[in-house]
């Protein structure tokens, strides 16, 4: 399974930002909570809606997206 897939990009969820399984909870949110120092077992204790591997493909997305290339060329 290409964990990719669970980001999503909706224009009519979170103004078209890249999110997890098209919830409304965008990659750049889950960053800044790791960001400010909340560890991933928080963030799942917070937010059981989450899974730890929405937390590691919103970090896989985020390295992959630094080197300049889009989601459509990663998934595909």
């Amino acid at each position: 399974m290409n964990y990719l897939e669970r980001i999503t990009i909706n224009p009519d969820i979170c103004f078209g930002k890249p999110c997890v399984r098209g919830m409304r909870w965008p990659v750049g949110v889950i960053l800044d909570l790791l960001s400010s120092g909340i560890s991933f077992l928080e963030i799942i204790q917070d937010h059981p809606e989450l899974e730890t591997e929405d937390i590691l493909v919103a970090l896989q997305y985020a390295k992959l997206t630094s080197s300049g290339k889009s989601i459509y060329e990663l998934v595909s």
